[in-house]
């Protein structure tokens, strides 16, 4: 059930491969039917995931590698719906998840259980879940209750809108942030100048591409620098010591998580464009 992954050296990375970069960072194989594909990373113990139920329900469950009676069991939990009308059932308590809606579930939730209205037409789940030391309340958040923030301009083709679904302006959480980001038409880069942030790690998930475009996700420390490209509904890990950034063949969207020692979004290292080699 879970892929996991090490937490790895700013050092090491400075040696890796295009293989290796994938096998460290990169997830693949998301949202296939009936499955449930999760990646536990050891930077701050973050899972990210898919769960794409259509013939039949899907219960998210602990597995060893959280050692625990039940996934939530000392976690919280955010949930974006990227696909089609679903459902969110948590201990017996259904909410209808549209497309671009999000779920926090909060610390102690027991039963989780994910369901598409329509088995051609299934809902794709993606997850972020992280450890947690207190139980919030769950609070299902539509993209028009999230918190938007328009940034970027034509000229710098960045034109984006962040919507902050679980943040503090929104909804409380123990450490988990997560959101989602809109690029406009004719706009195809990311989070550029780039930034670091050291007390966060971050997780991208890019989609709304068509099958031959590409995304170049930009990474490694700001004097060596690497990219590794993702296809539509892939993910990628960002390490705290990383750059995270990227520019696509055409516009797309992606759902970033971040976890860490604080949830202020503006909590950056800028990197001036002249100082990235």
């Amino acid at each position: 059930m879970f892929d996991v992954r090490y937490a790895s050296s700013n050092k090491d990375a400075r040696s890796y491969d295009t293989a290796r970069l994938r096998e460290e960072y990169h997830i693949s194989g998301l949202f296939k039917k009936d499955e449930i594909r999760l990646v536990y990373s050891h930077f701050d113990r973050i899972i990210a995931g898919s769960v794409c139920p259509a013939e039949r329900e899907l219960k998210l469950e602990a597995g060893k590698e959280i050692g625990a009676e039940y996934f939530l069991e000392r976690r919280e939990l955010g949930v974006i719906n990227i696909g089609e009308k679903g459902v969110v059932s948590l201990d017996g308590k259904d909410y209808e998840m549209e497309p671009r809606d999000g779920l926090y579930v909060g610390k102690g939730t027991k039963d989780i259980v994910f369901k598409s209205i329509d088995k051609n037409k299934p809902a794709k789940f993606y997850i972020n879940s992280a450890p947690a030391h207190k139980t919030y309340p769950t609070v299902k958040i539509n993209i028009s209750k999230a918190n938007p923030v328009t940034l970027g301009s034509k000229e710098e083709l960045n034109e984006r809108t962040i919507y902050q679904y679980i943040h503090p302006n929104v909804c409380n959480s123990c450490q988990l942030s997560m959101g989602m980001t809109m690029l406009k038409e004719g706009s195809v880069w990311n989070t550029m100048p780039c930034h670091t942030h050291d007390r966060r790690m971050e997780v991208y998930l890019y989609f709304d591409m068509t099958d031959d475009a590409l995304v170049f996700h930009m990474m490694g420390e700001p004097h060596e620098t690497r990219h590794i490209i993702m296809r539509n509904e892939e993910a990628v890990i960002s390490p705290p010591w990383s750059i995270h950034s990227g520019v696509g063949t055409q516009k797309y969207t992606f759902i970033w998580g971040m976890v860490g020692e604080n949830q202020a979004f503006d909590d950056m290292d800028h990197i001036d464009n002249k100082d990235l080699i």
